[in-house]
């Protein structure tokens, strides 16, 4: 990379400060042509901004970083003045005068990748971390960002690199290759690697759930509470409460946050046979929120009980989709609040009017998706990396059923490796690269 990037890597619109970040080698004469006096390395230095006349154009703090000792691994610039959006498009302007281009969205961090300054995982951690929407997954990104996450998929893929290397060996000896695997505890050791890799999904899986959310779609009968449920959740009137079945039409969504995951909560049209075109269209639309939740509340009226449209509800439901029946309205009937576990999901009778039993509730709705309250250590995941995991553990069993047969075993080690091997970035094809950057914001 012989060229030098510039950018605006403050939010946009007016603040107190802004800040221009230059990246790039040899930046000595974009250093004169900009800064009004000498730069010391790694020192604030309190300087005007000047023109190619000479005048000011701010003045602000300047701080130089040469390379390698940068955030990119190249010479770094950072310009911090007033954050006025013209005085620093004209500090921008005086940069690209100088030679340098605009940054692309991600850029600064893919160089700092490419300089070997982070691996993948970190940099996509960076973006989580500007992205995070709770305080929990804020901690999780800065964990991953420190290398937390990197450093437990190196020692598995070191742990694959030295089986491996056992495995290798033994075919160079034909004649004893499965003794000498034995003796050298090849299962073993390899029983202990799915082991690591299984504390690693599941740390990796929780992790997720923060940085995606969680999506939840409270789903049916009209006049069940659903309205009232999602307001009570919230914490204010989002959604219009009246006695008529059907004044819900369209979907109404609010996030939330429960034990620091975001809980992204979507109230329904209710499911009934409907002829008013508009009411089917919003039922229709709440069977294709329904398609896309990861856990749906069914709510049921506490003062009917289950009823036969409750359950054609239910069989409706698509297979494998987490659900919480929530028995609704307790005030009206002679039911304390209360969380049952039984038939393959969770019931929780309260109150959405009252308040009554809705921390059962929450309980219920992250424990039905895996969640583990009081988790530690969790990783900033993504979905590729969930996918790289899945792969490295099917490959990982299936050598574990190949141990008589070396050339098979070694083959799937290899497979296992090279899966681990693309969440940190050893294996990543360029086009995956372009991806994952051009989801940054500029100036990052």
């Amino acid at each position: 990379m012989s060229d030098i990037i510039a950018a605006v890597s403050t939010a946009p619109g007016r603040g107190g400060i802004g800040v221009v970040r230059i990246s790039g080698p040899r930046l000595e004469n974009l250093l004169r042509g900009i800064v009004s006096r000498p730069l010391a390395p790694r020192r604030a230095t309190f300087a005007d901004f000047v023109d190619a006349r000479g005048l000011a154009i701010d003045q602000g703090i300047a701080v130089y970083f040469p390379a390698p000792h940068s955030y990119t691994g190249e010479d770094v610039l950072e310009l911090h003045g007033h954050g006025g959006p013209v005085v620093l498009q004209l500090l921008l302007k005086r940069c690209l005068e100088l030679g340098a281009r605009p940054a692309q969205p991600g850029e600064f961090t893919r160089r700092a990748y490419l300089n070997d300054k982070i691996d993948l995982a970190q940099a996509e951690s960076v973006a989580d971390l500007i992205d995070a929407s709770t305080a929990e997954a804020a901690r999780s990104a800065v964990r991953s960002m420190q290398g937390a996450f990197s450093q437990r998929i190196d020692e598995l893929l070191q742990g694959l690199i030295e089986l491996r290397a056992l495995v290798e060996a033994a075919l160079d000896f034909p004649d004893e290759d499965v003794e000498f695997i034995r003796q050298a505890d090849g299962a073993g050791r390899l029983a202990g690697l799915q082991a690591k890799l299984r504390e690693v999904m599941s740390a990796s899986q929780q992790g997720s759930l923060l940085r995606e959310g969680l999506r939840v779609v409270l789903a049916g009968r009209p006049n069940v509470g659903k309205s009232s449920l999602l307001n009570r959740l919230a914490g204010e009137e989002i959604a219009i409460v009246t006695d008529i079945p059907g004044t819900t039409r369209d979907a109404v969504r609010q996030s939330v946050s429960i034990e620091g995951v975001p809980v992204h909560i979507i109230d329904t049209a209710g499911l009934r046979p409907a002829t008013d075109p508009v009411e089917k269209l919003g039922v229709a639309r709440t069977w294709a929120a329904i398609e896309h939740a990861d856990l749906v509340l069914l709510l049921l009226d506490a003062t009917q009980g289950e009823i036969a449209a409750d359950r054609e509800i239910m069989r409706d439901l698509p297979a494998g989709l987490p659900r919480v029946a929530v028995m609704n309205k307790i005030d009206l009937v002679p039911h304390a609040p209360a969380l049952k576990q039984g038939g393959g999901g969770y019931t929780v009778w309260l109150s959405a009017k009252t308040g009554e039993g809705v921390e059962f509730l929450r309980r219920a709705l992250l424990e039905s998706v895996g969640w583990k309250q009081g988790a530690e250590g969790l990783f900033m995941a993504r979905e590729r990396h969930l996918h790289a995991l899945q792969l490295a553990q099917q490959h990982l069993e299936q050598a574990s059923r190949e141990m008589a047969t070396l050339e098979f075993l070694a083959e799937e080690l290899r497979l296992s490796q090279q899966a681990l091997g693309s969440i940190t970035g050893e294996f990543t094809p360029d086009d995956l690269l372009g991806e994952i950057f051009k989801r940054f914001c500029i100036g990052k």
